[in-house]
């Protein structure tokens, strides 16, 4: 039993770390764009509360936010990272990512065969509370550092919205296929040991 715990908790932790680093590739690989840079962010965000569930997915989003945070270079944009970030209207997206994430897992719930139109409803809410937060902070932010040019900045953030319902919804059919072929791999790692306890108790 010890032995499968640490295999579990082993698979816990490089899941997270897989979605941390992805969070990460997703900042590189982007689009260039007024104000805010179009990323792909937010679909491996909600893939992460998809896949992960709500507690793993928060915490892989959480990750990525403290590397971030602490200096080194993950964000989307200058400077990159560091505490200071915290002062840019995009990092209410970041503080986002989290809570949306675990938004899509709650909604989605534990199990692997839940149907489509569930996995496309934690898409959505995911999405929304991403961008309620995002939008919020981005809001908060540019006014309280005077920046000029409020109306056009949230028309620049609201663009960035249909690509990212069209990714989503991918996110919600590549999450809906993969998920019961990973549940099922898991029990598969439970197997082996479930025969040794079998066999040390005979």
């Amino acid at each position: 039993m010890k032995k499968l715990n640490k295999k579990l908790a082993a698979v816990d932790i490089a899941e997270c770390a897989m979605f941390a680093a992805l969070m990460v590739a997703g900042a590189y690989i982007k689009i260039p764009f007024p104000v805010v840079p179009i990323t792909f962010q937010t679909v491996i965000c909600v893939l992460a509360g998809l896949m992960l569930g709500w507690k793993k997915g928060g915490i892989a989003m959480a990750v990525y936010c403290f590397m971030g945070v602490i200096g080194i270079p993950v964000f989307a944009s200058e400077p990159y990272g560091g505490i200071y970030y915290v002062l840019k209207p995009s990092f209410g997206y970041i503080l986002g990512f989290i809570l949306a994430a675990m938004a899509a897992g709650l909604v989605k719930g534990k199990e692997a065969k839940s149907p489509l139109w569930r996995y496309f409803l934690a898409a959505a809410v995911a999405f929304i509370v991403n961008y309620a937060i995002g939008i919020v902070y981005f809001i908060a932010v540019y006014q309280l550092n005077g920046y000029e040019g409020l109306g056009a900045a949230v028309v620049s953030n609201v663009l960035c919205m249909p690509k990212d319902i069209v990714l989503c919804g991918l996110a919600a059919v590549l999450a809906w296929k993969v998920n019961p072929v990973i549940h099922k791999q898991k029990i598969k790692l439970k197997e082996p040991d479930k025969e040794n306890t079998v066999q040390t108790e005979n």
